[in-house]
């Protein structure tokens, strides 16, 4: 649905949402702190959706616990991302709904802002800002279709930084993250690649791990500005949105899927070398591991492109979660194979 279904929406105004990008300790925040001034000094209006103000602690510290499971994986953080998405929606097109209508995560603050942006600004520009690490394409792309659904601009912006500056900056927080789950996310993060994902073409790298300069603070405003004046159009064939979202889907989970196995065949080897297997018998476990990892990723890849995510059963995480155990007990069955080991 185009347009919005009341007087003063944001759908009604030009708009954009922009996305930051980027492990944590990166320079997110700083840089959606400093944004509202100077997109006001050009009368645009600014709204930041901090996703850490956004979704209560324990999400936080559940998605930390284990640094071996892909962070998307972990149902209730993904839960209260997708209630932001979806709170914004329902903002998007009646701005005057209530937060408690629409389940806002974070409370009403966050979105009572919002409804004073449009009413004090009427027919500005209006920027809003998604502060996370979206670190998957697939978590980009539930924004981008949101811009085309209400033909809103839409860009990102991906923060380059140093892991050790990463590291350093998340120590010094009221909240950190274990180490982990950020050297985690360093191996696992797709930054934009309009190459690959055309709907990217609106991106800017930028290398944060010594602050941003003023230049780059131009390239900024240059990005958003041609976001703003090239507004999406609402999909008119449902079949390039299907294909693209079967694209998309088939890549999130194998990514995910290749990445846990990699894991696993690690532990399988070591266990191996530990147990004293012979180096034939190394060998012949390296190539059934690979066939097997092999097997299950083109297994996959050809459901998800086939079905999307309808052919993955109830949804991503589940299947990511499936395979990846289903890996394990076949690995175990080679392991007992090949070193005659017994699983706890």
């Amino acid at each position: 649905m185009s347009g919005c279904a009341e007087p003063g929406g944001a759908a009604c105004s030009p708009a954009c949402l922009c996305v930051l990008c980027g492990l944590p300790g990166a320079g997110k925040s700083s840089l959606a702190r400093d944004l509202p001034a100077e997109l006001g000094r050009r009368g645009w209006g600014c709204l930041v959706l901090g996703y850490d103000d956004l979704i209560p602690e324990e999400a936080f510290e559940r998605r930390g616990e284990d640094a071996g499971v892909p962070a998307d994986t972990q149902s209730s953080w993904r839960s209260y991302r997708q209630g932001v998405l979806r709170c914004l929606d329902r903002f998007l097109q009646s701005p005057s709904c209530a937060a408690a209508e629409c389940g806002a995560p974070g409370g009403p603050e966050t979105w009572d802002r919002f409804v004073r942006c449009l009413r004090e600004s009427p027919g500005a520009p209006l920027i809003i800002i998604l502060d996370d690490n979206f670190y998957y394409p697939s978590m980009r792309y539930e924004v981008y279709q949101l811009a085309r659904k209400y033909s809103l601009g839409f860009c990102v912006l991906y923060l380059q930084c140093a892991m050790s500056t990463c590291l350093s900056r998340n120590r010094r927080r009221s909240r950190p993250l274990p180490d982990r789950v950020i050297e985690d996310m360093a191996l696992r993060i797709k930054p934009p690649d309009p190459r690959k994902n055309p709907w990217e073409q609106s991106s800017l790298a930028l290398c944060s791990t010594d602050g941003l300069s003023q230049q780059d603070g131009q390239k900024v405003m240059e990005l958003i500005a041609a976001a703003l004046d090239k507004p999406l159009s609402p999909v008119q064939d449902l079949s390039e949105e299907k294909d693209t979202a079967r694209r998309i889907c088939a890549s999130s989970v194998l990514h995910q899927v290749d990445q846990a196995c990699r894991r696993l065949v690690s532990q399988a080897m070591q266990d191996a070398r530990d147990r004293d297997a012979s180096p034939s018998g190394m060998r012949a476990l390296a190539a059934e591991l690979g066939q097997l990892k092999g097997r299950l990723l083109e297994d996959l890849r050809r459901r998800a492109l086939q079905d999307g995510p309808a052919g993955l059963g109830d949804g991503v995480e589940a299947a990511v979660s499936r395979a990846v155990a289903l890996f394990d007990r076949d690995k175990m069955d080679l392991m007992r194979r090949f070193c005659t080991v017994t699983p706890p």
